[in-house]
């Protein structure tokens, strides 16, 4: 019997002629859907379409994804295996700030929650060890430490609004935890916001204000300047630097934008033309911040910068406090190269009290109201809530910023091929002989559609975690399928092929190849010397259609026998009563043969896993030369 002893990466369960599998048992319908999951407690998982008609229909945004209606149940891990729970086990949500009602209902009607406002970083660490999911805004830090806390269990991090600079997403990354935000519900708010500091900055609207407050009259200081004809940059061409764009442009201004990321033909639609950075500030009379804090933008408006803007120019900042260096806006206001700046975010919130850029005259502040409308804090609390549950239901969330973002109509459309390609992954790592650590596997993509046309990042990500997880200690989910296979030495290729077939249907079969490894099922073997499978999507059910060099046709569901035999009649039956008499269900039975009468392939789908007796029984059948059994 092969050993389960790792190796260089790690060796494949043990299945063998004449030994019962050492592998992990095989995992649940549930499981094998099972995506983004973890090491504990309710694990994540993919669900999605199915064309089986055990299969329920659950509409989700655009996409209408199917899931088994067991798997609607909470899932845990109870001694060690995913099983499925009654519905008083309930994930647990940590709110650490203020959350709008509407989220908050939508999240009790699914978990416990625990709205814990004001948390140090001690506090949140331990809290944070019994928690399935985490929603912050801007003034909770999600550090390294935080995930570490969290020991695994941490599925997904909701962050309410656009930016995610206070969550660390490498971290979150290598710990397998969904990182979601809630991009849209701001988006208009934001962008009015922006435009109502251009507009009152430009007429002076908060300085007068105060000035008559104080008792005064002074028409002739607080003279403004016009919007019309003037050219605003916009310093980030996202989702709300491009609502802001469209409304100066309705305010009579001419439009320019710098994003090194945006579609030229995206901006050119609404009038706007895309420069380069030193473009855009030299020749702007306003220039409104939409980007977010990265590295690569942490303090880029600094004195450098401010020396190449047009003297007289005005600033406005509703994105992050971070992209500017405030000293240095200070020193530029000072010397009249920046004639006025309108802040909403700051580098420290709240400012210091004492603040020169808060006090300075020529500043109108305000205290990070960018989001804050009635509707907005709405929407935005029931988009993040709406992401975070369904995260925790197992659907991969349109927002995820650390995953790959896959369009709706895309994920509904490869999801039976989600399944195809995970399993083909588990049965090509059993076929693997102890002894050889798996370093480099080849995905082959059959499809009549143009190669280009074809995104296949979910498949990739699932290989991954079908050769992995079932060998190892890991759990993979789409969020560290790449840093877990990195991590592990593991090279894992994609190649593409045009084949004539219905271009309707995405793919019309994938090839998964393990090179340098020996086979303990030799036929396995193609002529490269490869251990090499191959599967379609039949009727929404994922099938297996060679092995090796063998034709067959056998659905990927239960457990499976392969047997290499001698083409002659009477082997069906001679298998098929070994199984009965140890009332072993068979599910299904295909043959392939090279040619008649000579070597053949018997694949045997079974619904239980036979006993050390029934295979032995099964190998000693003159007839069969070899045979593996695989649990799926």
């Amino acid at each position: 019997m092969a050993s389960s002893t790792t190796k260089p990466i790690f060796t494949p369960p043990s299945t063998t002629l004449t030994s019962s599998s050492s592998s992990s048992q095989p995992p649940t319908r549930s499981s094998l859907l099972s995506f983004l999951r973890n090491t504990a407690s309710t694990p994540i998982s993919l669900k999605l379409s199915h064309s089986h008609p055990s299969f329920r229909s659950l509409s989700i945004k655009k996409a209408t994804k199917t899931i088994e209606s067991a798997e609607t149940s909470p899932v845990s891990k109870v001694g060690g295996k995913d099983t499925i729970n009654s519905q008083e086990t309930k994930p647990t949500i940590l709110v650490s700030e203020k959350l709008g009602e509407a989220g908050l209902e939508l999240l009790r009607n699914f978990g416990d929650v625990d709205c814990s406002y004001d948390l140090s970083q001690e506090d949140l660490c331990k809290k944070i060890a019994s928690c399935d999911a985490l929603i912050v805004r801007s003034g909770t830090k999600v550090t390294r430490q935080v995930f570490e806390a969290a020991k695994g269990k941490l599925k997904v991090v909701g962050r309410v609004g656009v930016g995610i600079d206070n969550v660390d997403l490498q971290a979150a990354t290598e710990f397998g935890c969904l990182v979601v935000n809630a991009p849209t519900a701001n988006t208009v708010a934001a962008a009015e916001h922006g435009i109502a500091l251009l507009a009152s900055m430009a007429r002076n609207v908060a300085q007068a204000d105060a000035s008559m407050k104080a008792g005064q009259w002074q028409r002739n200081k607080y003279v403004g300047v016009s919007l019309v004809g003037k050219t605003l940059a916009v310093m980030g061409f996202g989702k709300v630097g491009s609502e802001v764009a469209r409304r100066a442009k309705g305010l009579g201004m001419e439009v320019i934008t710098h994003d090194p990321y945006a579609p030229a033909d995206r901006a050119r639609a609404t009038g706007v033309e895309v420069v380069s950075f030193d473009q855009a500030i030299s020749t702007a009379d306003f220039i409104s911040l939409h980007m977010p804090l990265t590295p690569a933008t942490k303090k880029v408006f600094n004195d450098y910068s401010f020396a190449k803007v047009k003297r007289g120019v005005r600033i406005i900042n509703v994105a992050r406090g971070g992209v500017i260096d405030e000293d240095a806006l200070v020193r530029a206001l000072d010397s009249g190269k920046v004639a006025q700046a309108a802040l909403d975010v700051f580098t420290e919130e709240p400012p210091p009290k004492d603040s020169k850029l808060v006090q300075h005259e020529r500043v109108t502040v305000t205290p990070h109201l960018g989001a804050s409308t009635k509707e907005a804090q709405e929407g935005v609390a029931i988009e993040i809530a709406e992401a975070v549950v369904g995260a925790l239901k197992g659907e991969l969330a349109a927002t995820a910023v650390n995953a790959p973002m896959v369009p709706a109509e895309v994920l509904s459309e490869l999801a039976p091929y989600v399944v195809l390609v995970e399993r083909l992954g588990r049965l090509a790592v059993q076929l693997v002989a102890g002894g050889s650590g798996i370093k480099s596997a080849k995905v082959v993509y059959k499809s009549a559609r143009d190669p280009d046309d074809l995104d296949t990042r979910l498949l990739r990500a699932m290989i991954t975690k079908g050769i992995i997880e079932p060998i190892s200690d890991s759990f993979i989910n789409l969020v560290n399928a790449d840093f877990t296979a990195k991590k592990k030495g593991l090279r894992i290729s994609e190649e593409r092929v045009v084949v004539d077939a219905s271009p309707e249907l995405p793919i019309f079969s994938i090839q998964v190849q393990l090179s340098n490894v020996d086979s303990k099922f030799g036929s396995a073997v193609s002529g490269g010397g490869d251990i090499s499978i191959e599967g379609k999507v039949k009727n929404g059910i994922p099938h297996l259609t060679r092995v090796g060099s063998f034709s067959v046709d056998v659905s990927l569901e239960g457990n499976l026998i392969l047997c290499r035999q001698v083409d002659q009649p009477g082997m069906i039956g001679q298998v098929g009563n070994i199984l009965g008499e140890q009332n072993v269900n068979v599910s299904f039975m295909s043959v392939g043969r090279t040619a008649r009468r000579r070597n053949a392939i018997m694949a045997i789908g079974v619904d239980e896993e036979p006993n050390l007796e029934s295979l032995k029984k099964i190998g000693e059948v003159p007839a069969i030369e070899e045979f593996v059994f695989l649990k799926l």
